[in-house]
């Protein structure tokens, strides 16, 4: 009974730590690479505030705790 509790709070721990939210720099800079990584030309990041969001679709990443939003638009 004791290893199954001792696992049960190892896990809920280890869940913890990767649910931790990122800085929105370092999350615009991962996202950067993987665009980059897909070839595409010319494209805007921008991070800004929840309610500055106008459309939905545009959003490719939450971060500082899901109070801020990267926005993606391709530049043609």
């Amino acid at each position: 009974m004791k290893r199954w509790t001792f696992g049960l709070l190892l896990s809920l721990a280890t869940t913890c730590v990767f649910a931790a939210p990122k800085p929105c720099e370092e999350l615009k800079e991962e996202i950067e690479a993987k665009i980059q990584a897909n070839g595409v030309p010319s494209y805007t990041l921008e991070i800004v505030d929840n309610d500055e969001v106008g459309d939905q679709g545009m959003v490719v990443g939450s971060c500082d705790g899901g109070t801020r939003k990267i926005i993606y638009q391709r530049n043609d």
